[in-house]
C-alpha cells in the first residue's frame, strides 16, 4: 500500500476512477487514525496510548492497486471540499438498479 499526500491521493484517486469507468469497481475506506502502526498487546497493563491530533486514514482500491492517505485535523476541511468535488464529478457514470417488482402477498381470507 503506497502512503501518499493528500494532493498526491486526490489525483491518483482520479486516475483510478478513470481506469474503472468503463468497467470495474473502486472501493473506498474511511477510519480513525491514531498513529499506531504495531497493534496491542491483549494482555498487558500498558498506559493508555493518547495521539496528539485526531486523523483519518482514507484507503483507495480497484482490486489491483491500493493508495492511502493520512489526513489531519487541521487540513480536514480542505481536503474533504476537493474530495467531495472528486466524488461528484467521477460518479456520473453510475448505472440504476433494476428495481425487482415485490408482490405484495395478501393474506389468505378466512
Amino acid at each position: 500500500m503506497v502512503l501518499l499526500e493528500s494532493e498526491q491521493f486526490l489525483t491518483e484517486l482520479t486516475r483510478l476512477f478513470q481506469k474503472c469507468r468503463s468497467s470495474g469497481s473502486v472501493y473506498i475506506t474511511l477510519k480513525k487514525y491514531d498513529g499506531r502502526t504495531k497493534p496491542t498487546p491483549r494482555k498487558s497493563s500498558v498506559e493508555s496510548f493518547e495521539p496528539a491530533e485526531n486523523k483519518c486514514l482514507l484507503r483507495a482500491t480497484d482490486g489491483k492497486r491500493k493508495i492511502s492517505t493520512v489526513v489531519s485535523s487541521k487540513e480536514v476541511n480542505k481536503f474533504q471540499m476537493a474530495y467531495s468535488n472528486l466524488l461528484r464529478a467521477n460518479m456520473d457514470g453510475l448505472k440504476k438498479r433494476d428495481k425487482k417488482n415485490k408482490s405484495k402477498k395478501t393474506k389468505p381470507a378466512q
